[in-house]
């Protein structure tokens, strides 16, 4: 069995009982950094094997984790803060747990994203979760395209020396006015949320120098502006990205309604016609 378990995203009092049980019981903790989970368990008088598994070492590790699963072995699977596989590595080994037919189950923990949401004011019944920008240039325009034309609230995930870059970036795409939150040190002594437009946080991180790492909620578009942001050209683009995901035409459809705020029925249409 795979125990996908959420660790705490800055406050020690997070972990839960169940996962304390869990990770005493488990015959192996896989994790990204050693020593931080190290720390963790140390601080629960948690006597436990660890292993590293991280964006580097993925498929060799997730082999060896695979083997140990196989032989009956019962793995922890943890992330440096809150839920493996958001924005981690956890979601290849689950791939590969789900082809193997080994049993994976989840105890449940913090996720700065959905923590932050819950904090900024804006729209919480529809999201969407974009989680870290790429950094090279042609995909992170493209990228930025999307998000700018989505009437869901948008949770991004952002290092502090490239904050400042991001809001630039949002700004460059007509969201100057647009609202937008940027939390850090969630759950810590210094918790801050920064609200504002988009523009107000660029004055305010201009003179401020951005500390710790942020999760930034940003206020989803108009249904006229997710319409009018994407060129017919970017639209197939992102149909043909779907399609090469492996999503069906139901899926494709179901997700471009939920981005770009428009029917079920004649999304369907226009992928049918599009991939046909």
């Amino acid at each position: 069995m795979l125990y996908l378990v959420g660790t705490p995203i800055g406050n020690m009092g997070d972990l839960s009982p169940r996962a304390v049980e869990i990770l005493k019981s488990v015959d192996l903790v896989a994790c990204e950094d050693t020593r931080r989970t190290g720390l963790l368990l140390s601080h629960f008088d948690i006597s436990a094997k660890l292993m590293s598994y991280h964006e580097h070492n993925k498929a060799a590790a997730g082999a060896k984790i695979i083997g140990r699963l196989k032989e009956g072995a019962e793995v922890a699977l943890v992330s440096d803060a809150g839920m493996p596989s958001i924005s981690d590595p956890g979601e290849d080994l689950v791939r590969r747990c789900i082809e193997e037919s080994i049993p994976v189950t989840v105890v449940p923990g913090p996720v700065a994203g959905i923590s932050a949401l819950v904090l900024s004011g804006l729209d919480t019944h529809h999201y969407y979760f974009e989680g870290f920008l790429p950094v090279e240039t042609k995909e992170r325009k493209a990228r930025l395209k999307c998000v700018a034309a989505m009437p869901a609230t948008t949770i991004l995930y952002e290092a502090p020396h490239r904050l400042l870059r991001t809001l630039s970036d949002l700004s460059a795409e007509g969201l100057t006015d647009r609202r937008i939150a940027a939390c850090r040190e969630l759950t810590k002594k210094y918790e801050e949320v920064i609200r504002g437009t988009v523009e107000d946080l660029i004055a305010h991180f201009e003179t401020t120098p951005p500390k710790g790492e942020f999760v930034l909620v940003l206020e989803g578009a108009s249904q006229e502006t997710a319409k009018a942001v994407l060129t017919p050209e970017e639209r197939a683009n992102r149909i043909k990205n779907l399609e090469s995901a492996g999503m069906s035409t139901k899926e494709i459809a179901k997700t471009l309604a939920l981005e770009w705020g428009e029917s079920k029925k004649a999304l369907y249409a226009e992928v049918l016609e599009m991939i046909k």
